[in-house]
């Protein structure tokens, strides 16, 4: 959850400590510090943005340093918590969580450290400058400090009088840039973008030494180990603002560019392929018996939505699990269940746990459904399919969970042509509707003006009540999550037949309604839902097909997406909820990229 970077370097690296701060804000903006030798260790910390270190570090210059931007867990934002965390000359930044922290730290105690923070960080601080005692270098005492440590962790190191920093990683992500003039490392390859391409992704375990003209990783046996070098292909504007206002506004409008890369492999197919799921997904696929989806936050709407698309086409059961429950429940393993795990990040730490976990149990058959080629996740399963929806900065998300959506209905029909349910003219239809997806979702775009004419109603209201029905349900679901997350506008869904068992009690003028209504075969149904609302002085605002028949009427607002899109209707659905989040909360003044206790990448438990 947390941001790091770390430099060492033949020239200035305090400006790129900073920037590359900046462009891990979306992992935690609570507070933000930075340690650097110049010669001695000097440290800034600061409570909110790295703006606010910025201003700090006006004047200083360095060639050796470490930064952190915090998403608190342990402890409060404020200056005493925020990270660099010291002991004697040595500093300490770290992203993850310490779960034996109050064990080791009532032994360092009694060995007579002092601690000055509430954080877990500061207990790894004074274990190393503990083990160096031992008389051993700064790399060797990481790796035995870091043996001790149960939890997550990616941490970076310096220490007055060595020429070197040293980092470590286990179970969140941490990778090296190799540069021209010194050695990186940073949380993720946007922040390592202003000074190289060439990249090392670490593994779990594993300790680097970065020195200015080379570096050497161990592994977690102690012995050196050789790490893949790749090139990023990731453009430096894909990670500016450029033209827009937010980047959720920006990332909204990149999804028929996102949809389009992510279908690029279909681009000239004539048939779905079991292939697209990696060299060994035709013998995996054969014989699945049912399907487990394990997924949190949106990751887990766009699963739910991918329920109906897998049971309707593949004729297969299909369970979607939020994956911080599902580890800790007693559940039935099935080995020829086909266990789909969705993360935009790859690195989302119960997600992560849950798939362990059922590997464990001897569900082998694993699929990764990510943005990230090097993630963690995509390490872990046995088949991938990377969504290619680019990096995504804002905290909300909506590209990532579009690009989810199509690639979990090409799963649905690829397991519906395996198991005989897919006619030569399905597949054809499917794989038409697919190409056309990112000129309607363009289309749906268009109505961005009308929509937030519409947010203006929402800015002084409290509570917002979501309607959806079928695979329309998880988008009412996602649309809920989005308004709640950047407006702070309390928002629920419902299934729009549950309304008359409990919700209409909550509906009034003052609560507006906001209802999915796609011309399907439950469209009769959602009409006599949405008049129960208006019955009772409900205030309605529908999103509805071109050719649905839903009239406007007093107290009852329509928007007409352009098109009808059948089993593929949830796409085009999502974008305006999306849409009308992103301008309630604009009308509201809310951070909109960075809402309050929230961050991206959720690398803790």
């Amino acid at each position: 959850m947390c941001g790091i970077v770390a430099a060492v370097a033949r020239l200035d690296i305090v400006p790129w400590l900073l920037e590359g701060l900046r462009r891990l804000e979306y992992r935690g903006y609570d507070s933000a510090g930075l340690a650097v030798l110049n010669p001695g260790l000097v440290r800034l910390r600061s409570v909110g943005r790295v703006a606010e270190l910025a201003t700090q570090a006006e004047g200083l210059a360095a060639e050796i340093g470490i930064a952190h931007t915090r998403w608190a867990t342990h402890g409060v934002p404020n200056e005493k918590n925020a990270h660099p965390h010291v002991s004697g000359g040595l500093a300490v930044v770290h992203n993850g969580i310490i779960e034996n922290y109050a064990e080791l730290k009532a032994e360092l105690i009694a060995k007579g450290y002092v601690f000055t923070s509430e954080t877990d960080t500061e207990v790894i601080a004074h274990l190393i400058e503990d083990t160096l005692k031992l008389s051993v270098r700064l790399g060797e005492a990481v790796q035995r400090a870091t043996r001790r440590l149960v939890g997550a962790f990616a941490i970076a190191v310096l220490r007055e009088g060595e020429e070197a920093i040293v980092v470590a990683r286990h179970g969140a992500p941490l990778l090296l840039g190799i540069g021209p003039d010194g050695h990186y490392a940073a949380s993720d390859a946007a922040a390592l973008l202003p000074v190289t391409r060439r990249m090392v992704y670490l593994e779990d375990g594993d300790v680097a030494e970065l020195r200015r003209d080379g570096y050497a990783i161990v592994g977690a046996d102690g012995t050196a180990v050789m790490r893949a070098v790749h090139e990023s292909t990731l453009s430096a504007e894909a990670v500016e603002l450029g033209e827009y206002r937010h980047y959720m506004q920006k990332e909204i409008f990149e999804q028929p560019q996102a949809l389009a890369a992510t279908l690029e492999m279909i681009g000239g197919a004539q048939a779905l392929s079991a292939n697209l799921f990696g060299a060994n997904a035709p013998e995996a696929f054969a014989g699945v018996n049912s399907v487990l989806i394990i997924a949190c936050g949106t990751s887990f709407h766009a699963g739910l939505v991918a329920r109906y698309w897998i049971e309707q086409l593949a004729g297969l059961p299909c369970t979607v699990e939020v994956a911080s429950e599902y580890r800790y429940r007693a559940s039935v393993p099935h080995p020829d269940q086909l266990v789909v795990a969705i993360s935009q990040s790859g690195e989302t730490a119960d997600t992560l746990a849950s798939v362990r976990h059922a590997k464990s149990l001897g569900m082998a058959r694993t699929l990764a459904i990510c943005n990230v080629p090097e993630s963690a996740l995509v390490r872990e399963c046995a088949l991938r399919f990377l969504t290619r929806a680019g990096p995504e900065i804002g905290v909300a998300s909506t590209k990532a969970f579009t690009t989810q959506l199509v690639t979990l209905f090409l799963l649905a029909a690829t397991l519906a042509k395996q198991n005989g349910r897919l006619t030569e003219a399905q597949e054809a239809n499917h794989l038409v509707s697919l190409r056309h997806l990112p000129v309607a979702v363009q289309k749906v775009l268009a109505l961005e003006p009308a929509i937030a004419a519409w947010a203006e109603r929402f800015a002084d209201k409290r509570h917002a009540l979501f309607l959806g029905r079928g695979h329309h349900y998880p988008i009412a679901l996602e649309g809920a999550l989005k308004l709640k997350e950047i407006s702070y506008i309390h928002a629920e869904a419902y299934p729009a037949g549950e309304l008359k068992h409990g919700p209409l009690a909550l509906v009034d003028k003052d609560m507006p309604v906001v209802s999915v209504a796609p011309n399907d075969a439950l469209l009769e149904k959602l009409k006599s839902n949405l008049k129960e609302v208006a019955a009772r002085g409900g205030e309605l605002y529908v999103f509805a097909d071109a050719d649905s028949e839903v009239e406007e009427e007093a107290g009852v607002h329509i928007l007409r997406l352009p098109e009808h899109y059948g089993l593929l209707s949830p796409v085009l659905h999502v974008v305006p909820l999306q849409l009308l989040a992103y301008h309630a909360a604009l009308v509201k003044g809310t951070d909109v990229d960075k809402p309050r206790n929230l961050a991206k990448s959720v690398t803790v438990e």
